[in-house]
């Protein structure tokens, strides 16, 4: 797993509950934390992490992932804009993932793991994506999908009614629009 995604959960935990937080998280995990955005490092200290956090916020692992991933989403919009203008809704966003911006976050972020979606405009207006990542973070796909719905000031109805932790081949997301498709 690439440096970056813990460098955006240890911002989410600083901007949250102070900088003191992350150092308590690093030593309840046993683990040193020094994450630099383009190394890379093994899924199971991001888990160790997530769980060590889960316990003193009363929150499911699965929950604390889903926040990191919505406080990620701005996090990356502010650090990289350019990926984000071209953009003017979240479904235009979300069908932009596998041709333009997994391959741009591979070209910063090189050996990077990304997810694979795939699409189904379905009748009613809503989007059904499927996801495949041998690392099983639909946790962090969902939040990111809630933070793209904030940055994006549109509301938005998140499913997730297959999913690969409770035994399905993959997962999807549901996604429903308030808004008209642009």
């Amino acid at each position: 797993m690439k440096g970056i995604v813990f460098n955006l959960l240890q911002e989410a935990v600083e901007d949250k509950f102070g900088e003191q937080a992350w150092d308590e998280l690093l030593e309840s995990s046993g683990l040193e934390g020094i994450y630099t955005s383009l190394g890379s490092y093994p899924v199971n200290e991001f888990s160790r992490i997530v769980s060590a956090a889960s316990k003193p916020v009363g929150m499911s692992e699965d929950e604390v992932v889903i926040w990191v991933g919505e406080h990620a989403f701005a996090q990356l919009a502010k650090r990289y804009p350019e990926m984000f203008r071209a953009h003017t809704s979240v479904r235009a966003f979300l069908l932009a993932l596998n041709d333009m911006i997994h391959p741009e976050v591979q070209k910063l972020y090189p050996g990077a793991e990304t997810p694979h979606f795939s699409y189904t405009s379905e009748p009613n207006g809503s989007l059904t994506m499927a996801y495949r990542s041998s690392r099983r973070l639909c946790s962090f796909a969902t939040g990111l999908i809630k933070g793209c719905s904030t940055y994006f000031q549109e509301p938005i109805t998140l499913a997730h009614p297959s999913c690969m932790k409770r035994g399905d081949s993959e997962c999807v997301f549901s996604v429903s629009f308030a808004t008209a498709d642009e």
